[in-house]
């Protein structure tokens, strides 16, 4: 696959460090990590569990803070900033996408789409939201409810709403944990699309080798380090890279003679 990034990285994070817990009890989720998330660029984030993937993912989306080092956002550095000024970061320049849907069920597809905007008190450009609709292949769903939606039209509207205000970076959390093989295919070749077509960053923690091999790139976690880089990746170079993963983080015992 062709990589798309160009210029400043959309996001970055440099000798980030994330501790929870305390004496005995203490557990370092992120040690040291420095990480440059190329713009336009489809980046996966793959590790065994507790390996730190998730928490980097959420102190780069300012949805938790570290406990040293820096995150930016663009030109934003998220330490320096305010509570208020957080919550438009978010609102305004960050898309979220979560293995939950997490979707309003009173609300419609379309009025789910356009969530976000609503609450910032604007309009979605009528150009990029028919791009984003036609993309998503959801015109003949919008005046549904999720309860009237299967689980792949669900996170459909899902990823509709977080591209819809031309985020800087979506981060996508196991955006495909909760559907079949034919939905989760369908969800991760719209993300495919939305950085090939039309430029967009995404971030996406993942499990699965095959939800891996959709991304410009793999970087590995374990043990809270960034212990592998994985470029143009496939499903059986990403199964070989967390095999070796593995058995750095938990390795065979030796044996007896």
């Amino acid at each position: 696959m062709t990589t798309n990034g160009t210029g400043a990285p959309a996001a970055r994070v440099a000798n980030l460090t994330k501790t929870y817990g305390t004496g005995d009890a203490l557990v370092t989720a992120l040690d040291d990590v420095t990480l440059d998330l190329a713009n336009g660029e489809f980046t996966a984030v793959m590790g065994p569990s507790g390996s730190g993937k998730s928490t980097l993912m959420h102190c780069c989306a300012a949805l938790d803070t570290a406990d040293s080092g820096q995150v930016y956002v663009g030109e934003h550095e998220l330490s320096g900033m305010k509570d208020k000024q957080l919550t438009q970061l978010r609102r305004d320049e960050i898309g979220f996408i979560f293995q939950s849907f997490n979707l309003v069920p009173t609300l419609t597809a379309e009025e789910n789409i356009t969530l976000p905007l609503a609450i910032a008190g604007r309009k979605p450009e009528q150009e990029w939201y028919r791009r984003v609709i036609d993309a998503v292949d959801l015109e003949d769903r919008l005046t549904h409810k999720p309860n009237q939606l299967s689980g792949g039209q669900q996170q459909r509207v899902a990823v509709a709403r977080a591209l819809v205000s031309q985020p800087r970076i979506v981060f996508a959390d196991e955006p495909t944990g909760n559907l079949d093989s034919h939905s989760g295919a369908e969800v991760l070749t719209l993300l495919r699309r939305s950085v090939d077509d039309y430029g967009q960053t995404i971030v996406m923690v993942t499990h699965d080798p095959v939800a891996a091999a959709y991304a410009d790139r793999v970087v590995f976690l374990a043990d809270g380090r960034i212990v592998d880089d994985l470029r143009e990746p496939d499903r059986e170079s990403v199964i070989q890279k967390l095999t070796e993963v593995s058995a750095r983080v938990d390795p065979a015992p030796p044996t007896e003679v």
